[in-house]
């Protein structure tokens, strides 16, 4: 047997992300979709893939350099729908592609972006959101002097005008459309300058399409304005259903028509609320019932790391006789499956988890169900459930071949109390040829949000980290999700307070261990990781090196910079800087950076809109006026989510610029 070996940054070639599993009607298939990457054009792919639920291995089902994604079977089982760039590497479509044989065809020929679609009941028709590529792009397309030239100028009156990760938005709004998939007629269905109209879901019969539309006079400054509309299939004057002020997703018809489910938060500005599950008549009879009202937990996927991408959100799903309801539950690092009754009296768990399960679907006479469940060894796998068996059956082993040539270490799930004598939990890595008799250095991890919680997940990075001879160290402080709206709450206009007590507090923990070095301790973190890296170097010494990567230093200059734009100001008392500065001067960590003697290596994106690239610099250039130790690290083209999504050649450099920048201080020789 071949020796195993420590893993790479580069091992990020390497791995195939599956995601997306979708159970065909009758239960016998489930299809899904697995990420690769060509390195030498550092290209990602995403084809489709399909495995029996009974007995079989998996198959590629689409094939070419380029990507397949988003499948949803036709109600029969006979056709699966998917969007494709196959046909033009910039435009996508929608194509149909026969199950049992045949080629894939396209059935729109549009011009612009696809988002959610969904088969009508009766299989003939598709409706999806879509938004049209602005007519100055389209002229530029057809004029090649024009293509040449480019953009002459942007010109906006809207305050929400770009996105991380995607740029500077167009002027068009997303908007329902169909599409007959026999003969590919496509039929705009609504149209605004200023809505968006988002989520289309069918009624049962057919007759309506559900959805979601902030009709408020300026929906920038009122982003939590979100209404549930229904509209008859053909188009027409759309019905609003009374619900409240609050973000809303994921709507969902029961069954027998009756209601209408949806996932969302209640008020204004409230960042630190667990999402609630739903219910309203369908005929709008009634106010909204919060089904989950009676159960502090945060409904949903709210978890992070380097290797979650592919661990994608389910939607509500109703049960057959229109009385539960299933979704995701995200606490205390895992993500379950859980059933409620319509009454909201009853939640259980109906798929148990040491791990995350990211997203599921269940047959049409819901006797099976299949999803995708990852834990801190692996990155993934499909399973199937009979629930009349209720017997558990592994369907894939996507990147089981080379994880087996890894030698990993240990990691230890561990809780502790925090600053104020709370429960926290947290985990330990260690370096796969682990020594209790040694003292190692170590590096503590921050995540970003901060409304999202380390999860029991496969952590590529801490697991570079540890294989290079660090104990690495991670933890849920308050202000992470997943431990109930009162832990989240506690940083609401206060950052820097109560997470960095708990951060702190198991830094104290760890530093007591006897494999622990305190004189090489190190931390790192991104976006509200980096925020809170910054805070610490400007409040304690106790960090020998730290790397601070897309932070946020100045919440003055953050105002109306980030793609948030004014928006960030809900979370800090939600006043404007003119009507009160020192507030967020006062949380923030360019206010206390004059204290700053710690080493740091400060990372940003040419493109993140999230944390604009000034903060970065500004952090940078305070340390050189310090005369403190630093680098600056910039990767052009890439967003805020560098580390998750970033070009792989890219996301391997930043893994070795950090490793660096600790090993320069933190090693023996240091």
């Amino acid at each position: 047997m071949p020796k195993k070996r420590y893993i790479k940054a580069e091992d990020l070639y390497a791995f195939e992300l599956i995601s997306n599993p979708q159970i065909s009607p009758d239960g016998a298939h489930v299809l899904f979709t697995a990420q690769r990457i060509h390195k030498k054009t550092e290209k990602k792919y995403t084809d489709l893939w399909i495995v029996p639920t009974h007995k079989g291995k998996p198959r590629r089902f689409t094939y070419g350099d380029w990507s397949d994604y988003s499948p949803k079977w036709s109600p029969d089982g006979q056709e699966i729908a998917f969007i494709s760039n196959r046909g033009d590497e910039k435009q996508p479509q929608i194509y149909v592609l026969p199950f049992y044989g045949g080629e894939a065809r396209p059935i729109t020929h549009l011009k612009g972006e696809f988002g959610s679609f969904e088969w009508s009941p009766d299989g003939k028709t598709i409706a999806f959101e879509f938004r049209k590529k602005d007519q100055e792009a389209l002229e530029r397309e057809k004029d090649d002097q024009k293509k040449k030239l480019g953009i002459v100028a942007r010109h906006y009156d809207r305050v929400f005008f770009k996105y991380d990760g995607y740029g500077y938005l167009p002027k068009e709004r997303w908007h329902i459309w169909t599409v007959d998939v026999a003969k590919g007629k496509t039929t705009q269905l609504t149209d605004h300058a200023v809505y968006d109209e988002n989520e289309p879901v069918w009624s049962p019969d057919g007759t309506a399409i559900a959805y979601f539309s902030n009709r408020s006079e300026n929906p920038d400054f009122n982003p939590e304005m979100i209404d549930l509309f229904v509209m008859p299939a053909t188009g027409g004057e759309a019905r609003k259903i009374e619900t409240f002020e609050g973000f809303k997703f994921f709507p969902a018809f029961s069954p027998d028509g009756k209601w209408i489910a949806f996932m969302g938060t209640e008020g204004k500005g409230q960042w630190w609320k667990s999402n609630r599950v739903w219910i309203v008549p369908a005929d709008g009879s009634d106010r909204p019932q919060n089904v989950t009202a009676n159960f502090d937990v945060n409904a949903g996927k709210a978890i992070t790391g380097d290797m979650t991408g592919n661990l994608g959100n389910m939607p509500l799903i109703w049960s057959t006789d229109s009385r539960h309801l299933y979704f995701q539950v995200s606490q205390h690092g895992i993500v379950t499956v859980n059933r409620i009754d319509r009454d909201g009296n009853h939640l259980e768990t109906f798929i148990e988890a040491d791990g995350v399960i990211g997203g599921g679907t269940f047959d049409r006479t819901h006797q099976k169900v299949a999803y995708l469940y990852a834990t801190l060894s692996d990155l993934g796998h499909i399973f199937v459930r009979d629930l009349k068996s209720a017997k558990t059956k592994k369907l894939t082993d996507f990147n089981t071949k080379l994880l087996n040539t890894l030698q990993l270490g240990n990691v230890e799930e561990i809780w502790y109390k925090g600053a104020a004598d709370n429960d926290l939990q947290g985990w330990i890595v260690y370096p796969p040829d682990f020594d209790p008799a040694k003292t190692y250095p170590s590096i503590l991890q921050i995540h970003g949000g901060p409304f999202l919680q380390y999860a029991k997940t496969f952590p590529h990075e801490f697991h570079h980290q540890a294989a290079n001879g660090y104990i690495v160290y991670y933890t849920n402080p308050r202000g992470s999700q997943g431990y109930g709206e009162e832990h989240a709450r506690a940083i609401d206009n206060n950052w820097g307070g109560p997470d960095y007590d708990d951060l702190m507090a198991f830094a104290a923990v760890m530093a007591q261990k006897p494999f622990i070095d305190p004189e090489r301790m190190g931390v790192t973190g991104g976006s509200y990781g980096g925020y809170m890296t910054n805070w610490i170097v400007g409040h304690t010494h106790r960090f020998k090196a730290a790397v601070t990567q897309r932070c946020v230093h100045n919440l003055i200059s953050m105002w109306g910079s980030s793609d948030f734009n004014w928006a960030f100001q809900q979370e800090f008392g939600d006043v404007t800087p003119w009507e009160d500065m020192e507030n967020l001067w006062r949380q923030s960590p360019a206010k206390y950076i004059g204290n700053c003697k710690t080493p740091t290596l400060v990372i940003h994106s040419e493109k993140d809109l999230r944390c604009a690239q000034e903060q970065g610099e500004q952090m940078y250039v305070a340390l050189q006026k310090l005369g403190v130790d630093t680098e600056l690290v910039l990767f052009p083209d890439e967003p805020h989510g560098l580390s998750r999504v970033g070009r792989t050649d890219r996301r391997v450099a930043r893994l070795n610029h950090i490793l660096r920048w600790f090993d320069k201080y933190l090693k023996d020789n240091a």
